[in-house]
């Protein structure tokens, strides 16, 4: 009985590609947990009042976009809200960033007295950076 231990001179050579799949795994989880923050809120389906003037705008970092729906219910950041939580949350946001810009998104069916709530909201919160938003006049 032979109780050596035989040394190969081959080794077996190979790809490890542990690492790359952990490389991997690691980006599918990014992209899925930022895919959430990255869509826009123009996604809404709102049907917006048009201008012959109106231009479309690139979202920018940290706006706040105040969408009415055509029932009066105002959406921020995919969540409804009642006009005293909109009021507390753009209060605490005016603390932060006083010349905080706010881009209104009223449906074209919405009622003007909706338009006008939020507005209202809008000042008593200290916003007075408010900003329509309209759709592009569409050419024949």
């Amino acid at each position: 009985m032979n109780f050596r231990k035989q040394h190969s001179t081959m080794h077996q050579a190979g790809f490890n590609i542990t690492p790359l799949i952990d490389i991997l795994l690691v980006l599918i989880i990014f992209f899925i947990l930022t895919w959430n923050f990255s869509r826009d809120e123009k996604e809404l389906a709102l049907k917006l009042p048009s201008a012959t003037q109106g231009q479309d705008s690139k979202p920018r970092p940290g706006e706040i976009i105040l969408n009415v729906m055509p029932d009066g219910v105002v959406v921020l950041n995919r969540r409804n809200l009642d006009l005293a939580s909109l009021q507390e949350l753009l209060a605490n946001v005016s603390k932060e960033f006083p010349d905080q810009a706010v881009i209104l998104r009223a449906d074209k069916s919405v009622a003007y007295k909706h338009v006008v709530a939020v507005l209202d909201t809008c000042r008593a919160a200290s916003i007075y950076n408010v900003a329509f938003a309209t759709a592009k006049d569409q050419e024949p």
